[in-house]
């Protein structure tokens, strides 16, 4: 309680600095007297400045207000039908699968009143084939006009549940999504009872002013979206999208403002219908459709559980394309909606939704930002006229504070640095097409976001990062020019300067890195997950656990080295509490960990049903992929990794065998003596040997006779005086099936174990 006090009383004096400083700006700043131009660039700075601090009031104002909403427990029977629908245009059947299968595992009382549609406005017969397979209902739509919402719209008429449920073609429902969502939309039937316990109430006594028009969980990736990816940051920073999806949607709870969209979702049919259906004079179909539900009266609800993930864009053509379709389908629909004179939304509602709007312009903000000091420090152009020490007086508390204040706010997803780092990337693409929205010049055509995995060329990389480039490059000059010849006192006048100009420069660094890209090497999405497998080798059985998951193979732990021919397929079977899928595959590497063995295996075989269960075993678990950030990873820190990474060669692992060091000193049959300094059951190198020694058959005899090993010289493999000679092992095949032999392995590693100890 009295760290909320705290923070409060932080919030007020930060209003209050930043409202003097702004007045200030006003009043006392603007750049009458020198130029068109520069009048120009200073009130644009000032309405940045003030723009900048309206959503940062507003945040402020929400984060200390209740925002999440308890979920009732009820009565399986009042769990009523939902329908279910996965919107595909042009996605490929492989992605669909995953996606439609694990809609049919969803957990519900009764999982008749559950009914799945594909809902393809590509009508193609392959996707038909796939529903039918999965044996869930087929909505074909041809010659649609209305893009996706026509396709939704088409399936609303073609069913008739009280709840629908809307996917789009990549996001993957857990098994719990309907159980964490549905029950919402039973609040005004459940209240809690003096014990605390959820109970049904009267139909008399039903509050349908708490009647939910819709139930927004999480948007969630298991891919590391773009700037994980390209910036190196996969185990150090969350996906981009949390920090919306997790904490101001479900802020916005407060003033009935959560945003649909458009994936993730049930809604109410009823308040569907009440709207006419899904707008399609938007491009952004459910951002409207969230503002129409709520301007009927309806509540609505976003939560914080991750029940569905999807796949992020891959590359940067997609995520530009992907956000300015966003930022377009916005404006209209704050246009389509009239949100500012919208009386059917409380004012609380309508400054939600402002706040929302002045986002996409955080981009234009963003580049005044970066341009202000360049036009000073490097073109003499004054833009605030001010000294140092009005600038000292006014803005230092001001900013002081609102650093204090954003530190506060900062959640473990996202602080102010990597906040202006996203808009310094996006924002030389997302002006222009703000811009042009906001005087009336509209995109009306949907571009829909390629879902599946796709990389930018390297012409389209440099093509990018070409305008950051531009920035940096006058950065730096601007830094050169304005410190040269500058000492002492000079130097700290001009600090303010130096400061913004250095940390504009640490931005179009990060905005260049991303920029550039990063080879993606992987085929399919490899998702950690600790399951047990049981592999079948020759008559045995060997128990181990995966570390991770993929659509085409999986990467196992293994406690000893374990002898796997390279041609040999196979049989595994993994099972945890809800799934078992049984398969073969084959050695693609093996290498030693600290403790253990690892096995990465390709899947070479698998039939339709264990498709499904290991489908699921992929995808029913929350991602591995951080949802904090780290606190301790400076920006220092982060550059170094970037450019450590980027110099690195990518080695892949080839060994298909496990080679296991040894160093044993042995003697062979004939008495010579030698030391075997590795293995991998087919072959050895043996070192210590004389010169006439290394050309003949090697027999080793151990346990008493009980079994032997024999080595044959690699002739055409040249003798090397530090390793020694190549040998292959000629019985590899009858040692490998030796339980005498493996014991005996063990002892001699636990033996360089102990003595590299």
């Amino acid at each position: 309680m009295r760290s909320k006090q705290n923070q409060k009383f932080l919030f007020l004096i930060t209003f209050l600095f930043m409202t003097i400083y702004l007045l200030w700006r006003l009043f006392f700043t603007l750049p009458f007297q020198e130029g068109l131009f520069a009048l120009i660039m200073g009130v644009l700075l000032l309405a940045s400045e003030m723009s900048a601090a309206f959503g940062t009031f507003e945040l402020f104002w929400r984060k200390n207000k209740e925002s999440e909403i308890e979920k009732p427990l009820p009565l399986e029977e009042d769990f009523p039908h939902v329908d279910v629908f996965i919107a595909t245009h042009n996605e490929s059947a492989d992605l669909l699968f995953n996606t439609i299968n694990a809609s049919t595992f969803m957990d519900y009382p009764d999982k008749s009143k559950v009914h799945i549609y594909v809902c393809d406005d590509g009508n193609r017969k392959e996707i038909a084939e796939l529903a039918k397979s999965l044996n869930v209902n087929y909505l074909g739509l041809s010659e649609n006009k209305d893009a996706k919402s026509g396709n939704l719209n088409h399936a609303l008429s073609m069913s008739h549940s009280p709840l629908v449920v809307t996917f789009d073609s990549d996001m993957i429902p857990r098994h719990n999504f309907l159980m964490e969502s549905v029950p919402y939309f039973l609040i005004p039937d459940y209240q809690k009872n003096n014990e605390g316990v959820w109970e049904r109430i009267s139909s008399e006594k039903r509050n349908d002013s708490e009647k939910v028009g819709f139930v927004q969980t999480p948007q969630s990736f298991y891919n590391p979206d773009l700037f994980q990816f390209n910036l190196f940051a996969e185990t150090t920073i969350p996906n981009e999208q949390d920090f919306f999806t997790k904490e101001i949607n479900v802020m916005r709870n407060s003033s009935n403002s959560a945003t649909y969209t458009g994936s993730n979702t049930v809604l109410s049919r009823r308040a569907l219908e009440e709207i006419g259906g899904f707008p399609t004079d938007t491009i952004t179909e459910d951002f409207q459709t969230g503002i129409l539900i709520q301007s009927k009266g309806y509540r609505t609800i976003a939560t914080t559980e991750v029940v569905a993930n999807g796949l992020a864009p891959t590359s940067i053509k997609n995520l530009i394309s992907q956000r300015v379709r966003w930022a377009r389908g916005v404006i209209q629909s704050v246009r389509n909606t009239r949100i500012p004179f919208n009386k059917e939304l409380s004012i609380s509602s309508r400054i939600s939704y402002l706040v929302s709007h002045s986002y996409w312009w955080s981009f234009a903000r963003r580049l005044i930002f970066t341009i202000s000091p360049i036009l000073f420090a490097l073109f003499n152009v004054r833009i605030a006229v001010c000294g140092f020490w009005d600038l000292l007086l006014f803005w230092g508390p001001s900013h002081l504070f609102y650093s204090l204040s954003m530190r506060s706010l900062s959640s473990a997803t996202r602080n102010q640095r990597w906040s202006q780092i996203i808009d310094t990337i996006l924002a030389p693409f997302m002006i222009l097409p703000v811009l042009l929205e906001s005087i009336g010049l509209k995109q009306m055509k949907f571009k829909v976001t390629n879902k599946d995995s796709e990389e930018d060329t390297v012409f389209q990389q440099i093509l990018f990062s070409l305008p950051h480039l531009f920035l940096l490059f006058l950065s730096i000059a601007a830094l050169l020019k304005f410190t040269m010849g500058k000492y002492g006192s000079e130097l700290f006048y001009g600090s303010i300067i130096i400061f913004w100009l250095v940390y504009n420069v640490i931005n179009l660094l990060y905005a260049i890195f991303f920029l550039l890209g990063r080879k993606l090497y992987r085929k399919s999405e490899r998702i950690a997950a600790n399951e047990i497998v049981v592999l079948s080798i020759q008559g045995k059985s060997i128990k181990g656990r995966t570390l991770n998951l993929s659509e085409g193979g999986l990467l196992l732990e293994l406690n000893q080295a374990e002898y796997i021919p390279n041609d040999y397929a196979v049989p595994l079977k993994i099972e945890n509490a809800r799934y078992c899928a049984e398969f073969e595959g084959t050695i693609q590497y093996v290498k030693e960990s600290s403790e253990s063995w690892l096995y990465g295996i390709q899947i070479s075989s698998i039939n339709e049903e264990n498709k499904r269960q290991y489908s699921q075993l992929i995808y029913d678990r929350m991602h591995s992929l951080p949802v904090k950030l780290d606190v301790w990873m400076t920006a220092f820190d982060d550059m170094m990794n970037n450019l450590s990474k980027r110099i690195e060669k990518q080695r892949p692992d080839m060994r298909k065998l496990p080679r296991v060091t040894l160093n044993k000193l042995v003697e062979f049959e004939d008495g010579t003596q030698g030391t075997i300094k590795d293995f991998n059951y087919e072959y050895a190198r043996i070192s210590g040997l004389k010169d006439h020694e290394n050309f003949k058959i090697l027999t080793l005899r151990l346990d008493d006779n009980f079994f032997q090993i024999n080595f044959e010289p690699v002739l055409e493999q040249k003798i090397n005086k530090n390793k020694g000679r190549l040998y292959q092992i000629q019985n590899y095949k009858e040692l490998s099936e030796s339980p005498l032999f493996m014991k005996e392995l063990k002892h001699w590693i636990n033996e360089q174990k102990l003595s590299t100890q």
